[in-house]
């Protein structure tokens, strides 16, 4: 499942602003504030990528011969 946010707004200002709580939430954005021609203004943006899980045998030092 793919999880999306949007901000829609009366003006620009006020959609940078909507854009802005979300980064600070931990959103990065993949659509800039853009008028569409219904009149509104529009954001998107996806929850930011997260680091891996470790996969099994990575918390092993490295390989020495003896």
């Amino acid at each position: 499942m793919a999880i999306r946010v949007s901000v829609q707004a009366d003006d620009e200002d006020e959609c940078v602003e909507g854009l802005s709580r979300l980064v600070d939430a931990g959103f990065q954005p993949v659509m800039m504030p853009r008028y569409l021609t219904d009149g509104r203004w529009m954001a998107r943006a996806v929850p930011a990528p997260t680091t891996k899980a470790p996969t099994a045998g990575s918390d092993r030092g490295p390989v020495v011969s003896g």
